[in-house]
């Protein structure tokens, strides 16, 4: 079987998932990491027209693109035997991964981004709570687990993995405060015990780069807002 390729951005959580699941499956694979100061590769453009965006996957001359599809991709074609299960073999509880994973990428993590991004205090107020709301409905998912598939790490572990690493780059940088212990005591303590997989910690960015990387992106993304000079 000819090596796997992903192409990454080495500061992104989406692409980081990618590699637990490979890593999880026994896979080898490349990583090709694309340098944002020279744009985007002409690989990344060819492989993801649509939106032009990373992860890809590259699989003996096939490109899957959108983590969450590259997920599902890497469970569906290695299944079975040794390969270590990323979903549920329950129907529904496959649609209930597939849903709160879903929901922990639009309503968590751009939540918690969008809270970051805010510069007017009550603006930003705002924005966070609508982000602890959305915690709270995903510490309901952990309550009385170790993992949110049980014992072991699955599908929505790898897609909230974000959240023991990147959610502390985004609180220090973005001037708030989410994951408090005392507030979400079963998802603080999920946090603590997916980060020290020694699989899961091998493949997160150094903290220092990430923060260097954030505090430049959100200075970006401000200058952009319609109100600045």
């Amino acid at each position: 079987m000819a090596k796997l390729k992903i192409i990454v951005s080495a500061t992104s959580s989406f692409c980081t998932r990618i590699e637990w699941a490979l890593k999880l499956k026994g896979l080898e694979y490349e990583l090709i990491v694309e340098d944002w100061d020279k744009g985007k590769s002409e690989l990344l453009l060819k492989s993801n027209p649509a939106h032009k965006k990373v992860p890809v996957l590259l699989d003996d001359g096939v490109a899957i693109a959108e983590s969450k599809v590259i997920l599902e991709y890497i469970d569906e074609k290695w299944n079975g035997g040794d390969f270590y299960p990323l979903l549920p073999q329950d129907p529904y509880e496959r649609a209930q991964a597939r849903f709160w994973a879903q929901f922990a990428d639009d309503k968590c993590a751009f939540g918690t981004w969008g809270a970051c991004c805010a510069e007017d205090a009550l603006e930003k107020e705002k924005a966070v709570q609508i982000a602890l709301e959305s915690f709270a409905h995903l510490e309901k998912q952990i309550e009385g687990k170790k993992f949110f598939a049980g014992d072991k790490i699955g599908y929505l572990d790898l897609v909230a993995g974000w959240i023991p690493h990147w959610l502390g780059v985004m609180e220090e940088t973005g001037g708030i405060k989410i994951l408090d212990a005392e507030r979400f005591p079963s998802l603080h303590e999920w946090a603590q015990n997916f980060i020290e997989i020694p699989l899961i910690k091998e493949c997160v960015p150094p903290r220092d780069f990430l923060v260097n990387y954030t505090t430049a992106r959100l200075s970006y993304v401000r200058s952009l807002a319609p109100n600045k000079p």
